[in-house]
């Protein structure tokens, strides 16, 4: 008697490579979502009128392994300092001395230019003038009268950036890269 070897039917070989390389796919963009790039929706007024609340963004969560944040730059934020993920601006990196004198922000003694702000910047609870130590940032939203930021929650730990605001993808009119 013969044995005869088993093939498989060919729908069950189809269906196996077909849930492989599903499997592999989902793994590979959920992987990159966590590390690469994410999608992130701006919440609240913060930031207005940079950006408005129900704008989804691109999210680069992989550039700052490389190198640091820079002055201007829209980070996410998402650390012990607030409940909330955030999205604010980069005003001071460690080192900086920044000052707030009659609405205005000065870095290291020098007034900053920043055309984006919407409403005067006045101190919080922080003591200005105020250093930026090592492993820290102070951040700012652009509509300073209504930002919950480092004026009151304190530096932000550079542990507790999660990543750049890179692109707007939504809504479509508004479609394409943050200028710093």
């Amino acid at each position: 008697m013969k044995t005869e070897k088993r093939q498989p039917k060919k729908w069950v070989k189809e269906l196996r490579e077909w849930t492989v390389s599903l499997t592999i796919a989902i793994v590979v963009a959920l992987l990159f979502q966590t590390y690469v790039y994410a999608q992130s929706e701006v919440q609240n007024v913060s930031m207005q009128n940079t950006l408005v609340a129900g704008q989804r963004l691109i999210e680069d969560k992989w550039s700052y392994r490389f190198h640091e944040p820079k002055h201007g730059d829209i980070v996410i934020i998402n650390g012990p300092e607030s409940e909330l993920r955030l999205i604010k601006r980069v005003v001071g990196l460690p080192g900086d001395v920044i000052d707030i004198q009659n609405g205005e922000v000065y870095i290291n003694g020098e007034k900053i230019n920043e055309q984006y702000v919407k409403g005067q910047t006045f101190p919080g609870r922080v003591a200005i003038p105020f250093k930026v130590e090592e492993d820290q940032l102070f951040v700012m939203g652009d509509n300073r009268e209504h930002s919950m930021d480092s004026r009151e929650l304190g530096p932000i730990a550079r542990s507790s950036i999660e990543g750049k605001a890179i692109f707007r993808i939504w809504p479509f009119p508004k479609f394409g890269m943050l200028n710093d």
